[in-house]
């Protein structure tokens, strides 16, 4: 069976020379770990007239990092987004369990669309009661594939973790205090809401 998991994260953009956030006054955050490098490579696929990137959805197949696999982002749900994840496979083929669950948005051929390498430094912010968020700096290297176009940038990624609040005024209050250490440290709100849409220049 693939693995599922909601993902409720938010973006910022960073420049390149700035110091990641000291995490001090955040309530409930008891310890927050050392950073652990990634190096991550992914290729994104869509069909010829992007049907999937039109309903809000992506493929991935990426390699590197604790979740290495075929993933598919599902459209923005409210604050979130559903990810089902498979293994990589022996061989870059798109598995036939992959392409049964793309069925719903398309069964038209699918050809590469972005390769996003990327280096992530990986950081856990936890509580008495486990992971409250995970944050990752990320040096982004980003190719359209169709248009032969390069982009690099850095961004910051906050994700909720199972220990953050499960009610939408407690998250909204966690967000509101960790965006104050972010903005204090230099971060700005994303100005592009995935890596692929700024990938292709959205």
């Amino acid at each position: 069976m693939p693995s599922q998991t909601f993902e409720i994260e938010r973006k910022y953009d960073v420049d390149i020379g700035t110091a990641v956030p000291v995490w001090d006054g955040i309530p409930g955050v008891t310890v927050v770990t050392d950073g652990e490098l990634r190096v991550l490579d992914a290729r994104y696929f869509d069909t010829a007239d992007i049907t999937l990137s039109k309903a809000g959805v992506a493929l991935r197949r990426r390699t590197g990092g604790p979740d290495a696999g075929w993933h598919i982002k599902g459209p923005r749900e409210g604050d979130g987004r559903l990810e089902i994840g498979w293994p990589l496979g022996d061989d870059e083929s798109i598995p036939d369990a992959v392409a049964d669950t793309l069925a719903r948005w398309s069964t038209a051929p699918l050809s590469p669309l972005a390769r996003i390498a990327n280096d992530r430094t990986a950081y856990l912010i936890t509580g008495e009661a486990g992971v409250i968020a995970e944050f990752v700096d990320d040096r982004v290297r980003a190719t359209d594939l169709r248009q032969n176009v390069e982009r690099q940038w850095r961004e910051w990624e906050v994700e909720l973790g199972p220990a953050a609040p499960t009610d939408a005024a407690g998250r909204d209050a966690l967000f509101t205090a960790i965006e104050v250490v972010v903005f204090a440290a230099g971060g700005r709100p994303a100005a592009s809401d995935s890596k692929l849409a700024r990938a292709l220049g959205h």
